[in-house]
């Protein structure tokens, strides 16, 4: 809470409990799948992991209706320019980042774990083989990146307040996130996981179940 505190000054997602409180209410709203994960990078990542374990354990409890799946993002140069230190006990390796996937793959069987573009290739080519069940590609970070939508409204935030630009393009677009490493296309890591033996699914479920 303290370290939440300290980095969320203003804006909606500055309370705490109603961030954590998330997938419960999106549970009790019907969604089907529900993911979670912790930012590692801003506190002890040793203690971020047991804390989203806990967590995890306690949505697949209260919620056993859905299917939950977890991910494991780092810290990544951001919009914001957010300057982090990089004190061993707070950064997440990747020798440690095996061991958290392993760990989770170990406690969770039945649990989707999620590899996101802000690794590297060569890392998440090496990673897929540990149980990952979702990975993402060809990802844009920026607001609307992928319709387009908003770029007639773009704009500041600084700290919760809107502030106007002093000059916008047609062609602009909103600022990423964050940046992300691995840019290759989807068809090359289809073909990758293929070449591997893994069998790439873009759609595992339907609406349509329900009516049956």
């Amino acid at each position: 809470r303290e370290t939440y505190e300290e980095l969320h000054t203003a804006g909606p997602k500055k309370n705490f409990d109603w961030r954590l409180d998330c997938p419960e209410r999106a549970y009790a709203g019907g969604f089907r799948r529900i993911g979670i994960g912790a930012l590692f990078g801003l506190a002890d990542w040793r203690h971020e992991a047991k804390a989203l374990a806990v967590h995890l354990d306690y949505l697949m409890r209260i919620g056993w209706k859905a299917q939950f799946s977890v991910a494991f993002p780092r810290m990544q140069p951001h919009a914001g320019n957010y300057e982090y230190t990089a004190d061993e006990s707070l950064s997440l390796s990747d020798r440690h980042l095996v061991q958290v996937i392993a760990a989770f793959r170990i406690c969770f069987p039945q649990v989707g774990i999620v590899l996101s573009t802000r690794e590297p290739a060569s890392l998440r080519d090496s990673l897929f083989g540990l149980g990952v069940t979702h990975i993402s590609a060809e990802s844009k970070t920026n607001p609307g990146g992928y319709t387009g939508a908003g770029r007639d409204d773009l704009h500041l935030t600084v700290k919760g307040r809107r502030v106007e630009l002093e000059k916008k393009e047609a062609s602009s677009c909103a600022t990423g996130q964050f940046e992300i490493d691995d840019k290759r296309p989807v068809g090359e890591i289809a073909n990758f996981l293929r070449a591997k033996g893994f069998d790439p699914v873009w759609k595992d479920w339907d609406a349509a179940i329900l009516n049956k």
